[in-house]
This record gives C-alpha cells, sequence and structure tokens, in this order.
C-alpha cells in the first residue's frame, strides 16, 4: 500500500516515534521520517500546536520526548468505518486472517478495542480467505451481512442483480465469503436452483436474514470449491493434453482453468469449460512445455490466431501462411 506523505501523516509519525523512542534526537526523527532535521522540527512544532506536551532537553543526552498529561483518545469507528478498514486490509494483506502475523496482530488489536456491535461483524470478516491480488471490494455493509450469516448459519434471501436479466430474488445457504483475484464470492446453496452457486458479492443488492438456519458440507474449502466451480458449466468443453506429470500442471495452472488428470507419469490431460476461447488461450501460454489443444475448434482457432500475431511481430509475417 502507498505511504501517505501528508504533513498530517508525518506529524502522526512524528508522534509515534516520541512515544516509542522517549529521548530520540532530531537527527534520529529526521532519518525515520526521511526528511531533513528542520523538517522534523517542524513536525514537532505541529504536535506541540495541536496541544501535545513535546519536551525536549538540549546536551548531548538530549532529545524530544512526550510529556505527562497525554492522553490518546478512544478508537470511535462507525460500523461501516470499521468494516472497510478491514476490507482493505484483507486486499493489501493475504494474512491478516493470521492473529500470529504483524498485519494480523495489528489489526487484531483494532478489533478488540471496538464496541461489540461494531467488532462482531468487523471480526467475522477479517476471517475470510483470500488469494491473488486484490481490487475494489463491494458494499462492507452488505459483505459483513453475507459473512455473519455465514458464521450464524443462517439461511438468506437476497436480491441478485443480473445486468439486463433485471434482479433476481433467491434464498441460499451462505456457505462462506472469499476473495479471488479481486472479486469477493458468496459460495451458496440456492435453494431457488436447488444447485450450488458461486455469487458476485458487489451483486448482491439486499440481504434479509431468514429463520432458518443449514449445516455447510463437511470438509469445505471455500477457495478450492470457489475455483473448481469457477472451472466449470460454461458453452465450450476444454481438453487440452499437457506434456508434463499432472503434479506439475497443477501447480503451473490455477484451479479455476481445469481439472488436471494424469494420462500416464509423463502426460496430463487438462479438462474445463470456458466462454472466452481468446482469453483461455492467453492462460494457456503460462505452461513452459508444449502442448496439444484436443476440443473445441474454437479454442484452436483462437490458438492459430495468436501465433499469426505473435509470429507477425516478430518479423516472420510469411510463416503465417501454414497455420
Amino acid at each position: 500500500m502507498p505511504h501517505d506523505d501528508s504533513p498530517t501523516a508525518r506529524a502522526l509519525r512524528t508522534l509515534e516515534l516520541l512515544q516509542n523512542s522517549p529521548g530520540i534526537t532530531a537527527d534520529r526523527l529526521a532519518a525515520h521520517l526521511g526528511v531533513s532535521e528542520r523538517a522534523a522540527r517542524r513536525y514537532v512544532g505541529i504536535l506541540r500546536e495541536a496541544g501535545i506536551p513535546v519536551e525536549s532537553t538540549r546536551g548531548p543526552y538530549g532529545g524530544y520526548r512526550v510529556g505527562r498529561g497525554l492522553r490518546v483518545p478512544p478508537l470511535m469507528f462507525t460500523s461501516e468505518e470499521a468494516l472497510a478498514l478491514v476490507m482493505a486490509v484483507l486486499e493489501g494483506h493475504h494474512d491478516a486472517a493470521d492473529p500470529t502475523g504483524p498485519v494480523g496482530g495489528a489489526l487484531g488489536k483494532i478489533v478488540r478495542v471496538l464496541p461489540a456491535p461494531v467488532a462482531h461483524p468487523a471480526e467475522a470478516v477479517r476471517r475470510v480467505r483470500t488469494k491473488g491480488p486484490e481490487a475494489t471490494a463491494p458494499d462492507p455493509a452488505t459483505t459483513a451481512a453475507l459473512v455473519q450469516a455465514a458464521t450464524d448459519r443462517h439461511r438468506l434471501r437476497v436480491a441478485y442483480d443480473l445486468g439486463a436479466k433485471g434482479v433476481r430474488p433467491m434464498e441460499v445457504d451462505p456457505w462462506a465469503v472469499a476473495v479471488r483475484h479481486g472479486r469477493w464470492y458468496l459460495l451458496c446453496w440456492s435453494h431457488t436452483a436447488e444447485a450450488r452457486r458461486v455469487l458476485r458479492v458487489d451483486r448482491i443488492a439486499e440481504v434479509t436474514v431468514l429463520e432458518g438456519t443449514f449445516t455447510p458440507p463437511e470438509g469445505l474449502d471455500p477457495l478450492d470449491t470457489l475455483e473448481a466451480h469457477l472451472a466449470d458449466g460454461w458453452s465450450y468443453e476444454v481438453e487440452v493434453v499437457v506434456e508434463a506429470p499432472a503434479d506439475l500442471v497443477a501447480q503451473w495452472l490455477p484451479r479455476s482453468l481445469g481439472r488436471a488428470e494424469p494420462l500416464d507419469a509423463r502426460t496430463t490431460r487438462l479438462l474445463a469449460t470456458t466462454d472466452e476461447p481468446e482469453w483461455y488461450v492467453r492462460q494457456l501460454t503460462e505452461l513452459p512445455v508444449a502442448f496439444r489443444i484436443v476440443a473445441p475448434r474454437e479454442l484452436r482457432d483462437a490458438a492459430q490466431a495468436l501465433a499469426r500475431r505473435l509470429l507477425t511481430a516478430a518479423g516472420h509475417p510469411t510463416q503465417t501462411e501454414n497455420l
């Protein structure tokens, strides 16, 4: 995450340094802040103007320290602010749910001093599992309601926005919320469709908690189940033969790109579905070994089109005629 270099942020950082290192000198303060000594003294002045009793002592053993009488105000977060903070930390740090790590430990301290009505949903969201680089989060209040329902095992009625197809009401058992590559998903059982469903949280417009409860599948791994679901149910049936053992193929490609089945000790069949052959073939180029597209024809056509563009870019336009 980018650092805030505003004067206010640096003044707060100065206060933190004074509290953690009583007697810190101006040159050390400047070094920690990444500024000149003159600028460091200016930030000390900002703190004094704000009423913080910063004392200074001259001489070889002198320096700055915070005087007696300072009382740090309690944390005053609204529920929405607390949830947004937790979600932002999750996006930048995938170990935020681990209380033994530095990020998880710091976040846990914040959650522990929040009032109970704010802390409970914030703590639930903190335990959401994440994978990959994150992007824009959905509405914090909606996300918290889904996570809390999954924790309490309460059935929900949700309004799911299908875009041009309108909004569909659904009754679901919310098994888990997971974050994968910039998207927040609700993994659930839909009583409306009588099938497992993965819903994008940013498309859930309304959430209503119902009376019924549920029991999630035993041994459920939200991220593995999510990735398996994202690999199935699309228009084109994909079959690719890869010249490598299945365990290596599974390391090179995410589960969402298909299921790796060993044909023998050195060859693997990759089975998946996709709606976007052009996108899928670009993912296959991550394989560092030879592979052959068995099906569908649309995927082979996309691979040939990509090969023509690459050969042209490499300065060999005449070689594309044989593709």
